[in-house]
């Protein structure tokens, strides 16, 4: 089976200042009242990667999104829906027209665009080696919890993932941000070996990487600011050889302790995710009072 392990990356993926540019979409003024939030309520809500541009288009749902609108919830003629097209982007619209392959909905309102909020948290796991849904359960927790990214970190003890592999997590993250109505898709980028990371860490202000018996995760964001970014790296079952973690210090990364107990890659990558989150919504809530 073909493994990514040699895969070439994108230029502006490969570029850590890439985190930092503006999106690309539009954004029209809304007032704080009029913002649609994370979380709308009342309407089932399905994934469209193209949105109608004004009230009254018409886009077409197929495949897995018209099968669960149909079948599963069995929604029909008139029924309201909202879609989002995963950056940003949401709009209620109208169950227009039903065939055998899709449906046609119509727009009730223009499409209300929002940007990413907060630090945006970039996670690097070496999680190639985790079996029985494990990997799975990392990735729907890291997007529930709003990552915005998760890389795959090959490592001498995690040296390889495949595709079908990386096809099955794109669908759980599809599932998870529905399920926790986030309107930005957590980016599942393509696995990355431990020597590229250096220029991530780099230029994040704040990269931690989890170590055992060193200075505790809460301690360190305490003394840490704010920023646009984040970098959080967690090691394979195993952990980093000495090499590898000289690595990721030389490059700037600050390693932090999780606890005094010994923890799984997928509870380590939620745990240190869970207190950056919490850390920076504190951190954004200060700033705004």
């Amino acid at each position: 089976m073909r493994t990514l392990a040699s895969i070439r990356y994108p230029l502006n993926f490969l570029s850590a200042q890439s985190w930092l540019r503006e999106p690309s979409i539009t954004t029209r003024s809304l007032s704080t009242e009029s913002l649609p939030t994370q979380s709308r309520g009342g309407l089932p809500r399905f994934h469209s990667q193209i949105l109608p541009t004004s009230k009254g288009e018409v886009v077409r749902v197929e495949g897995d999104e018209f099968w669960h609108m149909t079948k599963v919830l069995r929604l029909g003629l008139s029924d309201r829906v909202e879609l989002f097209n995963g950056t940003g982007g949401l709009l209620q619209g109208c169950i227009q027209s039903i065939d055998r392959n899709g449906s046609d909905i119509i727009a009730l309102e223009e499409p209300s665009f929002l940007c990413p909020e907060g630090i945006q948290w970039h996670i690097f796991a070496a999680f190639s080696t985790l079996k029985g849904g494990r990997a799975d359960w990392l990735i729907e927790k890291c997007t529930e919890l709003g990552a915005s990214s998760v890389t795959p970190l090959l490592t001498e003890r995690s040296p390889t993932i495949t595709d079908n592999r990386m096809d099955r997590l794109e669908r759980v993250i599809l599932a998870a941000i529905k399920q926790c109505q986030r309107l930005h898709k957590m980016t599942l980028n393509p696995p990355m070996k431990l020597h590229s990371i250096p220029s991530f860490v780099s230029g994040s202000r704040l990269s931690f990487v989890a170590l055992a018996e060193s200075t505790p995760l809460l301690n360190a964001l305490s003394l840490s600011s704010a920023a646009d970014v984040g970098v959080l790296i967690v090691g394979p079952e195993g952990d980093f050889t000495v090499e590898e973690v000289k690595l990721l210090t030389d490059a700037g990364a600050t390693p932090v302790g999780l606890g005094p107990c010994r923890l799984r890659v997928e509870t380590a990558t939620v745990a240190m995710l869970s207190a950056a989150v919490l850390w920076s919504d504190a951190v954004k809530n200060k700033t705004v009072v």
